[in-house]
């Protein structure tokens, strides 16, 4: 009887490259209401000469969000593809792509289709996708730097891949403007609702220590849940990322620029008892690590729709003249109000179609 043949390890190119052209599409289409027919020609804009009024760092945020995007569907492609036919086609498909989402911005009274755009967006995809027709194969492919890593420290088949991707998300939502750290799950700002409560300074101190501890155990417990062995080197490395990302977003956001506006007196006696909560909580068997991020999820999402706003960090209204970074705001916004739900389905996957996983993580140590 001939051996069965090895499943190989899924690589991590397609799954990032879905993910992001999702992301940019809801930017580019933010915020998504309000479609009608404008009564003019679909295609005309691409013709339309050069705008009176022309925004350098727009056309800069184009190439720069469409670099990655062109990276990723090159390492993508087969890895027998030469060079040039990959970076080809990855150009093309994501000149394609963006030309169908230009197209669709005539059908709302919020966006304007410009040539432009296309222009700044093809020429971000050829430089992503140079790089990616060059490297992308020894960092992506399956044989790949980032696959060797995913298959040492992750757990196998698509559940790591899964996971690997909603940090990623999680890592997104953390450069979104707000000053709570690790807070996700505001579905009340994303729909417009008001706050439930009045904002007191004791009030908004307590709800944000508890809120900051409770998000950085599930977050911590989260990156351990999803991957391999007792290292705590992973969690670790997540939540200084996820710090590093806020402390850009208050420094760019905010004004004034203070990029430790994030640090309040409840986010600072946050991080030091979900510190204190979490280092021995990594001690702990599989399934209750498993439980406890669940439920500190849990807490922190029903915590951040709860606590009242904060009125000393306006937003920069220097910042509304750029209209990438009001849609980067609203995907962040979007993202980050989403994410917590996404994260508690794939905890509730992870337990259901991986137990001999989490049971197995007792018997690892």
């Amino acid at each position: 009887m001939p051996p069965m043949p090895v499943r190989p390890a899924h690589a991590l190119a397609p799954s990032l490259a879905l993910a992001y052209a999702l992301l940019v599409a809801y930017a580019c289409l933010h915020p998504l209401a309000g479609w009608r027919d404008k009564g003019l020609p679909g295609f005309d804009w691409l013709w339309a000469p050069w705008p009176k009024y022309f925004i350098l760092e727009d056309f800069i945020f184009n190439i720069l969000g469409y670099l990655p995007l062109g990276l990723l569907l090159a390492a993508a492609l087969p890895a027998q593809w030469g060079f040039v036919r990959k970076a080809a086609f990855a150009t093309v498909l994501a000149a394609l792509f963006s030309l169908g989402l230009e197209a669709l911005q005539n059908y709302l009274p919020s966006r304007v289709a410009s040539n432009l755009d296309l222009g700044g967006n093809a020429a971000g995809a050829f430089i992503g996708a140079l790089i990616g027709a060059r490297w992308g194969g020894g960092l992506f492919g399956a044989q790949g730097r980032l696959q060797r890593w995913r298959a040492r420290y992750l757990i196998g088949g698509r559940s790591g891949e899964a996971g690997l991707v909603l940090l990623a998300l999680w890592l997104l939502g953390q450069l979104g403007a707000t000053d709570l750290v690790f807070a996700s799950g505001d579905l009340r700002s994303l729909l417009g609702i008001p706050p439930p409560l009045p904002f007191r300074p004791e009030r908004f101190i307590a709800f944000d220590a508890v809120l900051t501890a409770s998000a950085l155990l599930a977050v911590g417990l989260f990156v351990r849940c999803m991957t391999r062995g007792s290292n705590p080197l992973p969690v670790l490395i997540v939540l200084a990322l996820g710090i590093g990302a806020k402390t850009l977003a208050t420094w760019i956001f905010f004004e004034p620029g203070m990029p430790l506006a994030w640090l309040t007196p409840g986010a600072s006696r946050g991080l030091l008892v979900g510190a204190a909560l979490l280092l021995p909580a990594l001690l702990l068997p599989r399934l209750a690590q498993h439980a406890i991020a669940g439920t500190s999820l849990l807490l922190a999402t029903a915590l951040v729709n709860l606590i009242p706003e904060n009125p000393y960090l306006p937003f920069d209204r220097r910042l509304a003249g750029f209209s990438n970074v009001l849609n980067f705001h609203g995907l962040t916004q979007f993202v980050d109000s989403l994410w917590p739900y996404a994260a508690l389905a794939y905890l509730s996957a992870l337990g259901l179609w991986r137990g001999e996983h989490l049971a197995g993580g007792a018997r690892q140590r």
